[in-house]
């Protein structure tokens, strides 16, 4: 009989904590798993579930606004924000009780509460102490916000589903994916919208003839765009929030959202207690088993850094489990190819190398790209345009990087992914029959080499 209480203990009910304690439990594991705020984690709760619910309703009002080209009359179009933030709010609850069900029938003990660890084989869970053969940290990331005075007036993602009334005039603090997708949800609900950040342009690491055309896309759609400066201060006044930034100008708005970045979600944890450090970022450093330096303590997710995707930690904890519990051939995990979106209007998806990461790898290489009005947009008026694009490895003829910006791009580059991640030619792709009439078809029907 074992002389601990579980063989293993997971701190966090997250996507990838949930599905580590889930899939070791079926394997005859004793787990027990627990969380003190968000069962289902970020992304159930505070992150891409409701972002995307919340991204379909942003998109009704283009829609609305297109059907006039296709004959329909319409009443002007209300939108209410207490019925989207309910009804999303019940939607959330219904998965909350799914992923406790799916646990708790999966054998896994539920143990509500912060976990803090105070050695390499306990946690501390209010007045209980549990221990376990492994521990294993899947706490996540957390939004951080950056001090300025007046940076209290400022709420995250965390706090912006919730809202007791819409922000008719809304300012978003940040470049990144997250600045930008809500960027574009709350102008696309009617919001006086603008971002700030201190770059040149938005998405830093994505391919650069992305994020020009993004950023070309979203000022024309409504975004008022504040770049090369940064906020100083945020001042609360009987109107609104006064929000000065570093080029002197002041925008008044009735909310302030900070979207620049998050950090690894370690308050309280006991890292301390088992001499384990973190990164400027609160990351923790892991092996490619997912160990720490703490033989028994294992971490998987947005806290040990990487992509800070829920299907990424999923992927992780499917790794891990094997290669404590299968008995078999340990694997690792390929983190090449992985497909991506961005929720922002229009869409981005995109899966391996952007151009200049392509320049940087190979010796040579063929870039095929185009940029056109969709076929829906003809008869509505509407102005947006849609970007496709193929980055070719010349010898080898290799598709190693794909980037697709227009609606429901998000949907089309699954299937992208398999072709990249499979390492199809441009040949293969040429070769492939298209769907017409498609936007998809254009990346099988490029022929006019762009630029190499």
């Amino acid at each position: 009989m074992s002389k601990f209480d579980f063989d293993l203990l997971v701190i966090g009910a997250g996507s990838g904590g949930v599905r580590a304690a889930r899939t070791a439990a079926g394997q005859g594991v004793k787990v027990g798993i627990i969380e003190d705020r968000y069962w289902g984690g970020t992304c159930v709760n505070v992150g891409c579930v409701p972002k995307k619910l919340y991204s379909y309703a942003a998109h009704f009002a283009d829609d609305f606004a297109d059907a006039a080209g296709y004959g329909w009359t319409l009443n002007k179009p209300e939108f209410n924000w207490p019925t989207l933030r309910d009804n999303r709010a019940a939607e959330i609850l219904r998965l909350n009780g799914i992923y406790n069900n799916l646990l708790e029938n999966s054998g896994v003990k539920r143990i509500e509460g912060r976990g803090k660890i105070l050695t390499p084989n306990s946690v501390e869970v209010g007045n209980q102490t549990y221990t376990a053969e492994r521990l294993l940290i899947a706490t996540g990331s957390w939004p951080f916000i950056p001090e300025f005075p007046g940076s209290e007036h400022c709420i995250t993602s965390n706090e912006i589903f919730d809202l007791p009334e819409f922000p008719k005039r809304f300012l978003v603090y940040g470049g990144g994916y997250i600045a930008v997708e809500f960027a574009s949800i709350f102008n696309g609900l009617g919001a006086e919208t603008h971002l700030v950040y201190r770059g040149e342009k938005p998405l830093r690491g994505f391919d650069e003839e992305v994020r020009d055309f993004v950023q070309k896309e979203i000022t024309n759609s409504g975004v008022q765009m504040q770049l090369t400066c940064e906020i100083t201060k945020i001042e609360k006044q009987a109107t609104g929030l006064v929000v000065s930034l570093s080029d002197g100008r002041t925008i008044e708005v009735d909310q302030v959202l900070s979207a620049t970045g998050r950090r690894g979600n370690v308050e309280n944890l006991g890292l301390e207690n088992v001499g384990l450090e973190v990164d400027k970022n609160g990351e923790l450093s892991v092996d490619s088993s997912f160990c720490t330096q703490v033989p028994s303590i294992y971490a998987l997710g947005d806290i040990v850094g990487g992509p800070q995707l829920t299907p990424v930690a999923l992927a992780e904890a499917m790794v891990l489990v094997h290669n404590l519990y299968s008995g078999q051939e340990p694997r690792q995990m390929d983190y090449n190819n992985i497909a991506t979106a961005v929720f922002c209007h229009p869409n981005i998806g995109t899966v391996g190398l952007s151009e200049e990461e392509a320049r940087k790898e190979y010796p040579a290489i063929r870039v095929y790209s185009t940029n056109f009005k969709p076929m829906r947009n003809t008869l509505s008026g509407n102005t947006g345009r849609v970007l496709m694009k193929l980055v070719v490895e010349d010898a080898t003829d290799k598709v190693v990087g794909c980037h697709v910006v227009g609606a429901d791009a998000g949907e089309l580059i699954q299937g992208i992914g398999i072709a990249v991640k499979a390492g199809l030619t441009k040949a293969d792709f040429d070769a492939t029959i298209g769907i017409h009439p498609t936007s998809a078809e254009e990346l099988v029907t490029m022929r006019s080499l762009t630029r190499n």
